[in-house]
């Protein structure tokens, strides 16, 4: 501590730092198994996608044309239908949570299909609305599919179009939303430990009194600042590395831009966190009042407000605004587009230029927060 260089002090501070962390169990706890906790909850327990969902199919019309139309509602894992008879029978598992959703063949459906204009019934269980508007996407596409096939088998038009749309899927073509939330489990993780776990290094100081220790040696505020975040940097890297791993092996979601760009950009965002995780510390000078700072300021709006569940474009005018404000969001654009797009450049040079601005402004504030005064 005593070297007069700037290398010197910032070496032996750095060891310090690290010595403080391994000896503190809950850091490591929270900086290495938190986020593999993370990472497979909502790698494996967080999904968009409606799987077997139960549609009550009342076929008041038994005849061949009318099983060919709705044959296409089994055979697949989006839907499990369940043949009935009776319309009240139906009505009945729909109230009681039964089944998701209802599709009435009515009577005459037959006979009104012969004469192109042949009507079937969708009723939507609609208390969780995005489930009801998958299993009507899946349920109207099954059937559309049957008809059509019906039609090329017995050259007579059941549809009321000869027009065909051919669908392409980019950058999602396996339709799984697995590919959208897991790249956005590195802002989450990168986040975490980055604010949570740098909010109490100088709160912790503080009350402990070693800073105003340090105050009366050479070391300098920016050394400082620099021998917190090095030690955590490290710990992010870890982070970052299963995340990878388990995006790539666990969940196959793929990376079609570059590695180094995705390693850059989320070790740059990183810094962000940390740098955001030490600035609150050196503000608030008290552990519990910079955890729960941190949380509020960093991980919640993160998992809110950066387009990691909400498309950001659905959401009022206000909420757009306060998003693009964090730095969360610019990351997120950036991660995501580097998994499924990939190397898009107008895009990822934006949100590195934005992060940089945010990395040097948090560590020039946290920097004016440990000046050597006391107060």
């Amino acid at each position: 501590m005593s070297g007069s260089g700037f290398i010197p002090r910032l070496i032996a501070l750095t060891r310090k730092e690290t010595r403080q962390m391994l000896r503190d169990r809950s850091n490591l706890v929270v900086g290495l198994l938190l986020p593999l906790v993370l990472i497979l909850l909502f790698g494996y327990g967080l999904s968009f996608d409606v799987t077997d969902a139960r549609i009550a199919v009342v076929l008041e019309d038994s005849s061949p044309i009318t099983l060919n139309a709705v044959a296409g509602l089994e055979g697949t894992n989006y839907l499990s239908p369940i043949w009935l008879h009776s319309m009240p029978e139906a009505e009945a598992m729909i109230r009681a949570g039964e089944a998701d959703a209802i599709l009435r063949v009515p009577a005459e459906f037959t006979a009104n299909l012969a004469q192109g204009r042949g009507t079937l019934q969708l009723i939507l269980n609609g208390v969780d609305s995005n489930t009801a508007q998958s299993i009507e996407g899946y349920a109207t596409g099954a059937i559309s599919n049957a008809l059509e096939h019906l039609a090329d088998r017995s050259d007579t038009r059941f549809t009321g179009s000869g027009v065909m749309v051919v669908t392409r899927t980019w950058f999602n073509e396996a339709g799984n939303s697995t590919w959208f939330l897991v790249p956005g489990l590195i802002v989450l993780v990168m986040t975490l430990i980055g604010a949570f776990l740098t909010s109490l290094l100088i709160a912790r100081e503080w009350e402990r009194g070693t800073l105003e220790s340090l105050f009366v040696t050479p070391v300098r505020p920016l050394e400082l600042v620099l021998s917190k975040l090095a030690p955590y940097l490290i710990i992010g890297a870890i982070d970052l590395i299963m995340c990878l791993l388990a995006a790539r092996y666990l969940f196959e979601v793929p990376i079609r831009g570059s590695l180094w760009l995705v390693v850059l950009s989320s070790m740059l965002y990183l810094l962000v966190s940390l740098g955001l995780g030490l600035w609150i510390s050196g503000v608030t000078r008290n552990q519990f009042a910079a955890s729960q700072m941190a949380l509020l300021l960093s991980f919640m709006p993160a998992m809110m407000l950066s387009g990691f569940v909400f498309d950001l474009r659905n959401v009022p005018v206000a909420v757009q605004v306060i998003s693009q404000a964090l730095p969360a969001t610019h990351f997120m654009s950036v991660i995501k587009t580097l998994f499924l797009a990939g190397d898009y450049w107008p895009t990822v040079i934006r949100g590195l230029v934005i992060l940089t601005c945010y990395a040097a402004v948090l560590i020039w504030a946290t920097h004016r927060t440990l000046a050597k005064r006391l107060d």
